[in-house]
């Protein structure tokens, strides 16, 4: 199972300022160089903290795999083709949100995703869609033409109890062995954390997992590359 790190909250923290500290080009370097096999940026469409010319400098410079999330709007999908990221993650988006809070809702917006997928093959860049762990979506997701779904994973990392969280975690096992069934690749993220992790690590089928708040908080105490390191080692069992 492969690290990802999502940059974001770099950009985030950046952009609380206003100013030019903390680069998230040069955290998406220091992960790389310490372990993480992928860097994952959200490119929202009010440019909130991932702005265009951290794109274009990500993908100068991330040597590893280079994870876009995106809505399926017309203006993203032009500047996913004008970049080529390795891989297109399709999520929903929210003005008001904080974060992503739930996965793509496929059954509803099915054309529009496959209209994407379509777009974005065209230009030799695979497609995720970013769901919820039900079966119906993951099955809309294969008709739609994505190649991987990353599996949201919420759920289980804001459970208020044992018995709940593990509950989450069969239906993320379940999607997973479902998704696999049909051909998809499948990676999970949202809420991972260092504690939570141990739960997702022995499911085969997941390939990767995209983390972000936690890793970077963690830096905040004990240094980005140490938060990489630990987290990787964690990931491996030890």
């Amino acid at each position: 199972m492969r690290l990802c790190v999502n940059i974001d909250h770099f950009a985030t923290l950046r952009e609380a300022r206003g100013g030019l500290e903390p680069d998230p080009v040069t955290a998406a370097q220091i992960c790389e160089l310490h372990g993480a096999e992928g860097i994952v940026c959200h490119l929202r469409e009010d440019r909130r903290h991932i702005n265009d010319r951290d794109l274009r400098l990500l993908r100068e410079t991330v040597k590893t795999k280079l994870d876009l999330e995106m809505a399926a709007t017309d203006e993203i999908i032009q500047i996913a083709i004008d970049t080529l990221p390795d891989l297109v993650t399709l999520v929903p988006e929210k003005r008001k949100e904080l974060t992503t809070e739930s996965g793509l809702d496929v059954l509803k917006e099915g054309e529009k995703l496959a209209h994407a997928v379509r777009t974005l093959h065209a230009n030799d860049i695979e497609v995720s869609f970013f769901v919820d762990p039900i079966d119906q979506h993951i099955e809309a997701a294969a008709e739609a033409g994505a190649d991987l779904i990353e599996i949201h994973t919420g759920e289980f990392a804001n459970a208020r109890s044992e018995e709940e969280m593990l509950e989450h975690l069969e239906r993320i096992k379940s999607a997973a062995a479902y998704a696999h069934t049909l051909g998809l690749g499948v990676n999970a993220g949202h809420g991972i954390n260092y504690t939570n992790v141990k739960y997702i690590t022995p499911i085969r089928e997941i390939e990767e997992i995209s983390i972000g708040h936690s890793l970077v908080a963690r830096a905040m105490f004990v240094g980005l590359p140490a938060a990489v390191e630990e987290m990787n080692r964690l990931m491996r069992g030890f």
